[in-house]
């Protein structure tokens, strides 16, 4: 699979997974984190078109200065539709990229494959926290965690040798016994074959989640 591919399979993942629970109250908490879900599906729409633009402008040095969300009387299917949209226009960004392009993190300079496991991790990690709170199930394919892992967190510990297992501890979302959490935890949204600085890049005016 290329990496558009891979952030599409974890779209349909969660779609797949959330779409059932469209009728539920998405004000409860997502899973074990602060925000409602439906916040949290805002914020991964959000992460997603802020680093399709990211790239479409190859901007180098900060944040494109704008934000979305889902309209304010949007139903949980509507936002849903948009955690989906924004999921599929930053694939599209992705594989229109030309080989080459860079643009900015916070964690480092990127290349499309780093946005696009970025853009999994976001699906993944937050679809999970989603349907703990909206009681659906939730089990992404484990090559796809794989190689999220392989790309974003080969400098991160594993915990584990199963990939949902280990990206779910790695960021916080469970526990194994015998293997402490990490006190914290990063990406890294280089080409593994760059020299990577892991001190975050300062912006001014930094992405932050939207709230109501």
């Amino acid at each position: 699979m290329d990496k558009a591919e891979d952030l599409e399979v974890a779209v349909d993942c969660v779609v797949d997974a959330l779409r059932p629970a469209v009728e539920a109250d998405w004000d409860v908490p997502a899973g074990s984190i602060e925000w409602t879900c439906r916040a949290t599906a805002e914020h991964i729409g959000q992460a997603h078109l802020h680093w399709a633009s990211q790239l479409a402008v190859r901007a180098r040095t900060k944040y494109v200065r704008w934000s979305a969300q889902a309209q304010e009387l949007a139903p949980p299917a509507g936002v849903l539709d948009f955690v989906e949209a924004a999921g599929r226009i930053l694939a599209l960004a992705v594989r229109a990229s030309p080989a080459g392009t860079r643009a900015f993190h916070p964690w480092g300079i990127g290349d499309p494959e780093g946005f696009a496991a970025m853009g999994c991790v976001e699906l993944l990690v937050h679809g999970q926290d989603l349907a703990s709170g909206l009681g659906c199930a939730f089990e992404p394919p484990s090559e796809l965690c794989e190689r999220v892992l392989a790309r974003l967190f080969s400098h991160e510990p594993r915990g584990a040798d199963d990939p949902w297992l280990a990206l779910r501890w790695l960021t916080g979302r469970t526990s194994i016994p015998g293997a402490p959490s990490p006190e914290s935890w990063k990406w890294r949204p280089t080409p593994l074959d760059e020299t990577w600085d892991p001190a975050p890049v300062a912006d001014p005016m930094p992405f932050t989640p939207l709230s109501r």
